[in-house]
């Protein structure tokens, strides 16, 4: 199913109203994609860009799966799904979800390293460093590595961070 217009026109207003940081005029214009077009991967991305931005994790979470079950082999459901639940604080399960896309996506750092932020915050030290120093060599080492220094879900594993 293919989008176009006035459906296109409006995805790229939802689109731009997010980059403005204006969720709910996102919120507006997205509702004026036709029925039929709301369960298209584009504008279920946007949706999902929606929810998150006022931290609506519930409706985040069904959209993700949403995504997953429409385009398996596209690695944003998988994380945005594990994203939601660990905002719900359903760490665990958002752990264990996401411990499935580690051998569908083995190139992406984003999967390890967000393993790495649920191990963390479950308690399991060890295992985040192990997923950190996965994610770190898969993505931009200097990149990643700053951002685990200032990630929260990462802080009790600050000392040994700086290590690596």
């Amino acid at each position: 199913m293919k989008l176009e217009p006035p459906d296109t026109h409006h995805l790229s207003a939802t689109e731009g109203w997010l980059g403005l940081g204006c969720p709910e005029e996102a919120r507006v214009e997205c509702a004026l994609i036709r029925p039929a077009f709301q369960s298209h991967p584009k504008v279920l991305r946007a949706r999902y860009e929606i929810h998150s931005a006022v931290k609506e994790w519930e409706l985040c979470c069904q959209l993700a799966r949403e995504l997953i079950a429409r385009q398996p082999r596209h690695v944003s459901g998988w994380i945005q799904r594990s994203y939601s639940l660990h905002e719900l604080k359903r760490t665990q399960e958002a752990y264990h979800l996401l411990l499935e896309a580690v051998s569908r996506f083995p190139r992406c750092s984003t999967i390890p390293y967000n393993l790495a932020c649920y191990s963390s915050q479950l308690g399991d030290q060890p295992a985040a460093l192990r997923w950190l120093s996965q994610a770190l060599e898969l993505g931009d080492h200097k990149d990643i590595k700053a951002m685990a220094l200032t990630d929260p879900d990462l802080a009790p594993c600050r000392n040994a961070i700086e290590e690596l």
